[in-house]
């Protein structure tokens, strides 16, 4: 049996309280399972909360200090781990940017946005100021370098492995003049080549598709169990029970095979930046 691999509790604060969250439970006696029962969240979550790799919600820190007897420990100090985490995401999404940092493959669907790994500053700054147009200059330069510093993972020893797959009217609908649109375009193109990534297009021809809904990310991981990630305008949802990620992950293979093959949307994605850079008018 490979050695447990403990958190590093000086990384930041999740890893500290997830060393703590462990130490506590083992001082205890009790399995992760035993501590999971009579709370609303399975052994995969807290197996994560304990490496660190996801913050402790207050209702499983509540749970925590009654069945460990911490004195409300968790509870006091589980919104600093919150906060330690946003670092200019929105609440929702805390989890999901910490947890792309350790995944072993993302895979993206995104019908309304270019995925936040493969965006722009002026891409993001332009879409940050249209959801949030009462925002201070600050409030969205802090979202725009929050976005940017997500795809550093790129330049870890092990990155994951990154597939995305995008609605045609990504490229076609002109969120940015057109020499930024063309900057966007070619920045797609360089980052899947320069990652090995995977991406794909589902042409704006195709009638209906197996996921018409929604934006989502899978993660997959060496170990712990994969999640699923679903977006709406100012929610987002984590999903790791095991039937429902089947049966996302069933919708997002038969996407796959809806979507253009990648060198020609590679190819296309190219032409549109080309367009735009010259002001050529959509066909």
């Amino acid at each position: 049996m490979p050695s447990r691999k403990d958190p590093d509790a000086s990384a930041n604060v999740p890893s500290f309280y997830g060393a703590e969250l462990r130490y506590q439970r083992e001082l205890a006696g009790l399995t992760l399972e035993q501590l999971a029962e009579g709370s609303f969240r399975g052994v995969p979550f807290l197996s994560q909360i304990e490496r660190g790799e996801r913050r402790m919600p207050l209702d499983l820190a509540r749970h925590v200090d009654k069945v460990l007897r911490t004195d409300g420990f968790f509870e006091r100090r589980c919104e600093d781990a919150r906060r330690a985490r946003q670092s200019g995401h929105a609440e929702y999404f805390a989890d999901v940017a910490e947890m792309e940092q350790h995944a072993d493959a993302i895979e993206d669907w995104a019908p309304m946005l270019v995925p936040g790994l493969l965006q722009t500053a002026p891409y993001t700054r332009a879409i940050v100021r249209a959801a949030m147009p009462r925002a201070s200059d600050d409030e969205v330069e802090e979202k725009v370098n929050a976005r940017m510093k997500r795809a550093k993972l790129f330049d870890s020893e092990n990155p994951p492995k990154v597939w995305a797959i995008l609605d045609e009217s990504l490229i076609r609908r002109p969120v940015l003049p057109g020499e930024q649109m063309a900057e966007l375009l070619e920045h797609i193109v360089e980052m899947v080549k320069s990652t090995h990534s995977i991406l794909q297009i589902v042409p704006e021809t195709t009638a209906a598709h197996p996921f018409m809904m929604g934006t989502t990310k899978f993660m997959t991981f060496s170990e712990a169990p994969p999640v699923v990630y679903t977006e709406a305008l100012h929610s987002g949802q984590l999903i790791d029970y095991p039937a429902l990620v089947k049966q996302y992950r069933e919708s997002y293979d038969l996407l796959r095979a809806t979507a253009l093959p990648p060198e020609v949307t590679l190819a296309m994605i190219e032409a549109a930046a080309e367009d735009y850079r010259h002001g050529k008018p959509r066909d």
